[in-house]
């Protein structure tokens, strides 16, 4: 079965979608942290489609939380939507959830853009840097569009050097590090590879 991609409008029209669902099942106020391809779409940083939405943590008064569980109101209304507007079951997940427990980036939390959808719905999308960081982490481990995202985000030496140092927290093994490394040669940036 096809389902239809999401590009920022579609993006838009789903998670307005969402919050009206959590409006009329009465739900709490919910707060989502999310990275990978639509937070990329929804800030503008890159323009292309993607087919999920992944909530990296929750968020609320306090700060993040960790979302390694969905709740089941929160899985009704993306359910339902989905139905509507004809996308994959899993459009909405929490594919990222157990990197809030690993370890986010230094000052992730401050750099988050913060979106109002509607009345229970509010969206916090990482910011640049942190995508710098997740998609450095994402095209050693699995290469593919996380590469092309990673360059289209035009990373400086210095946001790359402080990504793979990032990275190295997050996979402490010599094979890692030698890939990470490769990669950056790969991609032309040797002498930020030659750092780490």
């Amino acid at each position: 079965m096809e389902f239809n991609p999401l590009g920022l409008t579609s993006l838009e029209k789903a998670l307005h979608l969402l919050d009206e669902q959590l409006v009329l099942a009465d739900a709490p106020t919910t707060g989502l942290v999310v990275c990978g391809g639509s937070a990329l779409i929804a800030t503008g940083l890159i323009v292309r489609t993607t087919r999920d939405v992944d909530i990296l943590a929750f968020m609320d008064e306090g700060g993040m939380k960790e979302a390694e569980q969905l709740p089941e109101y929160l899985l009704h209304a993306a359910e339902n939507v989905g139905r509507l507007l004809g996308l994959p079951p899993a459009w909405l997940n929490n594919g990222p959830a157990s990197q809030f427990r690993l370890g986010l980036p230094d000052g992730c939390q401050e750099r988050l853009l913060t979106v109002p959808v509607g009345e229970k719905l509010t969206m916090y999308y990482i910011g640049r840097l942190d995508q710098i960081f997740f998609k450095t982490f994402a095209s050693v481990d699995r290469g593919g569009y996380h590469v092309q995202d990673l360059l289209a985000l035009h990373p400086t030496d210095v946001e790359l050097l402080a990504a793979g140092k990032w990275c190295l927290t997050q996979d402490v093994s010599e094979p890692f590090r030698m890939v990470l490394k490769d990669m950056f040669d790969k991609l032309g940036w040797k002498n930020v590879g030659d750092q780490l």
